[in-house]
């Protein structure tokens, strides 16, 4: 396998949709809690990065293995060039390294970290693996979404203030209590609603375009089940839903009141929407939904990094 079949494999072109959570999510840390830890930055950095790889690879492992109809152009397989062992190998390289890294942060911090960690790995593995993977069921988008879009931002906040009563663990007599800061939680979930939506509508709209493909090889996606009319209604929806947790951040004064020029990213946002409407093929207007995933999310990182230097 040469570095060009690799990056195919494991789609490194996708991976965005968890580094942005990941820096956006540290520069909340920065802005909110004054606060950074740049080993732990580091550390949880590899095992993301990794892990999403794995998953992506396993999927196109699982599928190769088991789709009746895979692609039309074999060129554009991700698995094209590479042997069934050497892909196995890899997965199982990637997965290995990651859970190395995963509990040596889980060392540096607590017992949250861990289980957080633990229900992410599970579900990304589950995601595409087992009897019925939750990519083949209806829940792709709501796992998806808020896997990558709550927890990985909740993660790389939680670890530069684990120790802060944000959300704190400690275990005496036998007994495990967590207590919670319930409005931090709270700014933190509305922080994180356009990560939710965005990347929900990712792979919402990778499932739009692939339902002739699904229905071939028995998946019962979200677009299968509820039909193209509203699947494309729930992709228009979303978007606007993912302005909610920054506006509501400014009215609880968490976010100063310039993050409402992120509001202006609806106009680029919904007519890149309309395109979508109109015509739905993965290789002319997928990319849609990643180019509003950056529009959307981009601006609030560079607002977020503005606000550091400004308002600290």
């Amino acid at each position: 396998m040469n570095l060009k079949n690799f990056l195919n494999f494991v789609e490194i072109k996708t991976k965005v949709a968890s580094v942005f959570p990941f820096f956006l999510g540290s520069l909340y840390t920065i802005f909110r809690f004054k606060t950074f830890s740049v080993l732990n930055f580091l550390i949880m950095l590899v095992p993301l990065i990794l892990f999403d790889m794995t998953t992506t690879a396993i999927n196109n492992y699982i599928d190769f293995k088991k789709s009746v109809k895979y692609n039309e152009d074999m060129k554009n397989d991700p698995m094209n060039g590479i042997k069934i062992k050497t892909a196995f190998n890899t997965i199982m390289i990637m997965l290995g390294i990651a859970i190395l890294f995963g509990l040596l942060l889980f060392l540096r911090t607590n017992i949250v970290v861990l289980i957080c960690g633990m229900i992410s790995f599970a579900i990304g593995i589950l995601y595409t693996y087992g009897p019925i993977p939750i990519s083949r069921t209806p829940l792709g988008e709501i796992f998806s979404g808020f896997t990558m879009g709550l927890f990985i931002p909740f993660l790389a906040i939680y670890i530069h203030v684990w120790d802060k009563n944000v959300l704190a663990s400690s275990f005496s007599n036998g007994i495990w209590t967590l207590s919670f800061n319930i409005p931090e939680l709270i700014y933190i979930f509305l922080f994180s609603i356009p990560l939710i939506a965005c990347i929900a509508n990712i792979m919402l709209a990778n499932n739009i375009c692939d339902v002739e493909r699904d229905i071939i090889n028995k998946r019962s996606t979200l677009p299968v089940l509820i039909g193209e009319k509203d699947s494309l209604n729930l992709f228009t929806i979303l978007y606007a839903v993912s302005y909610l947790g920054v506006i509501l951040l400014v009215i609880f004064k968490v976010l100063p009141i310039i993050f409402l020029i992120s509001i202006l990213t609806f106009i680029p946002v919904f007519k890149n929407v309309k395109i979508f409407l109109k015509k739905h093929i993965k290789r002319e207007t997928f990319a849609v939904s990643i180019k509003n995933f950056l529009l959307i999310n981009g601006l609030n990182l560079l607002l977020l990094m503005f606000s550091i230097i400004v308002y600290r």
